[in-house]
């Protein structure tokens, strides 16, 4: 081997030191060369290296190397497919605005690969075009902090930056304070991309005219393509959940694939999910959700209020007590008792099987013969509790919607079940900011959804209940409670749990009625809501692995929910959940 070539093979081996070094994966791929893997968790691509004639062929590798690394220690493959949009130019942005948050947050750990990255800068994205250029320079001297990159000052160049900027300025600070969450962050650049789709088209239209002049079978291809990237992103949207009518989903076969999929994270997540929502009669829309939020109950009050609020609940949950001790015994029994028990025999250790004693009598010479019971499946299960915070709950119907969360949670992980508790209501009565911002611009007919969503995670999957109790208080908070939209509601905590790697999903929905939001409703049609909310429950009951199960305090709800009941008393809580939880449990629903 000639010395050049040692050299070369050195410097492989140091870039694939380092790059499992910095990653912190001791056992990640590192392929060299034009034909590399397919991206994922645990490889990384770098081209071939040819030459290292000068500094900067180092620097330049060097710096292809660090980013690679960056890419496996911040970033997650699974979470990226997620919410990749449809359409080779949205997707190639959506890649560069990944790139450059995983990479902003490596260099805030590393100042050297920071100075590394920032030098060699051009010559990491040598195929971009003009637009990718413009796109990469604008985010990165926002997130990073450095002067933008001019590539030239045409008229063509200042088009694609207006367009840009029109569409990310307002959202720059919401995406600075999200890179560490790049769930937020992938969601929120997936949702503007999409949105620019059209523009896009209209600005880089001009810049290929001469082309298709020269060419006219060009025009009629362009049209064609443009055409079926707008039907596909129509068929987009079920994962951010700006969904509508799903009334003809059973007419068209197509649209009857299994949402199983969704489940692996590998990449296929998208089309058939979204497809559950998308396909409609009339679109349900949102007017904006610049003022939704998600946020964890811990957060929306102090601590010290937090624990006076679940005394609150405790002092009700006294007057229970047995009742609850002896619930719990029972559910926690019927539950274990639908485990498929079985015991695995002629095992050299384990517990002794005392039947094949016999062979000991009748032949000394064989050996004792022991069994031991197998793992069981059971325990792969997600149980999420979806509770309804609207005013209309206010009094009775919350606090038992509070002790039943509180009584599943911790019976559910007695069984070794893991349980999640979500809320859903809105920031204002009437409309909120939405609202203002709809009267602002003039009301512009039949606005859709119009008002502030609040989403609560009271208890999330992992969260042991012992740390999560006191957020069940804050059920009882007077001024929480206000508006319900169920559909997106429901549509959320499916789209949370279709994430989770359990085998078995239960979603377990309290509520009392139907769907309501003034503003919304003043607005647009007087069942636009409610029909949301069937074709949604609709989807997920039909065409999703998820097991859909409500519980309607006071009122009747079955004419949204295929399972459903209704109970009046807390103590009627107790025959209701143990028959339905586990006859869900024995249950193995097919998806058609």
């Amino acid at each position: 081997m000639e010395k050049k070539d040692i050299h070369l093979e050195n410097f492989k081996q140091a870039l694939s030191s380092t790059i499992k070094s910095i990653s912190e994966i001791s056992d990640c791929n590192i392929n060299f060369g034009e034909q590399t893997t397919k991206k994922d968790n645990k490889s990384a691509n770098l081209p071939e290296i040819k030459k290292l004639e000068e500094f900067r062929d180092f620097s330049s590798i060097r710096a292809k190397a660090d980013s690679e690394a960056l890419r496996l220690r911040y970033s997650n493959f699974d979470i990226f497919n997620l919410y990749k949009p449809k359409g080779n130019n949205a997707n190639k942005l959506y890649e560069i605005a990944e790139k450059i948050r995983y990479e902003k947050i490596g260099c805030d750990h590393f100042k050297g690969i920071k100075k590394n990255l920032l030098e060699n800068q051009n010559k990491l994205d040598t195929k971009n075009n003009l637009k990718e250029s413009v796109f990469d320079s604008y985010l990165r001297s926002f997130l990073f902090d450095v002067k933008e990159t001019k590539s030239s000052d045409n008229n063509k160049t200042k088009k694609i930056r207006k367009s840009i900027d029109q569409n990310f300025r307002k959202n720059l600070e919401t995406l600075k304070e999200n890179l560490r969450n790049q769930e937020k962050f992938n969601q929120i650049i997936a949702k503007i991309i999409s949105k620019m789709d059209i523009e896009d088209k209209e600005i880089y239209e001009e810049t290929s005219e001469k082309e298709k002049e020269k060419d006219p079978l060009s025009n009629q291809k362009q049209d064609e393509s443009q055409s079926k990237l707008q039907s596909e992103k129509e068929n987009s949207e079920f994962l951010d959940i700006d969904v509508s009518n799903t009334e003809d989903l059973a007419e068209k076969s197509d649209e009857n694939e299994k949402i199983d999929e969704i489940e692996n994270l590998d990449g296929k997540t998208s089309r058939r999910a979204k497809k559950i929502a998308s396909k409609s009669i009339t679109k349900y829309k949102v007017y904006t959700e610049e003022f939704d939020e998600t946020i964890k109950a811990e957060d929306l009050e102090s601590e010290e209020e937090l624990t006076r609020l679940r005394s609150s609940l405790d002092q009700q949950l006294l007057q229970l007590k047995n009742f609850i001790s002896k619930l719990a015994n029972k559910l926690q029994r019927k539950l274990l008792a639908k485990q498929n028990r079985s015991w695995e025999f002629d095992l050299e250790e384990g517990i002794l099987d005392t039947s094949k004693l016999t062979r000991i009598i009748i032949d000394p010479f064989n050996s004792l013969s022991f069994k031991k019971e197998k793992e069981t499946e059971f325990k792969d299960t997600l149980v999420s509790i979806l509770i309804d915070n609207s005013g209309s709950m206010r009094g009775k119907p919350i606090s038992v919607a509070a002790v039943c969360a509180d009584i599943l949670s911790r019976t559910l992980e007695r069984c070794s079940v893991k349980v999640e508790v979500l809320g859903f209501t809105t920031k204002f009565w009437k409309g909120g900011s939405s609202r203002e911002k709809w009267i602002n611009n003039n009301k512009p007919q039949s606005p859709g959804r119009l008002n502030d969503l609040r989403h609560i995670i009271y208890k999330s999957a992992d969260t042991p209940w012992r740390q999560a109790k006191k957020n069940m208080g804050l059920m009882l908070k007077e001024g929480l409670l206000k508006e319900n939209i169920d559909g997106e509601a429901l549509r959320w905590a499916f789209n949370k749990m279709k994430k989770r790697k359990e085998e078995r999903k239960i979603l377990m929905v309290i509520s009392d009625g139907a769907p309501v939001d003034d503003s919304t409703l003043s607005t647009n049609l007087s069942d636009y809501l409610e029909k949301d909310l069937k074709n949604t429950v609709n989807a997920i009951e039909e065409q999703s692995s998820v097991e859909l199960l409500a519980i309607g305090i006071g009122h009747d709800v079955t004419r949204y929910y295929k399972k459903a009941v209704k109970i009046t008393d807390v103590q009627d809580l107790g025959d209701v959940m143990i028959n339905q939880l586990t006859d869900l449990f024995s249950e193995k629903k097919t998806v058609h």
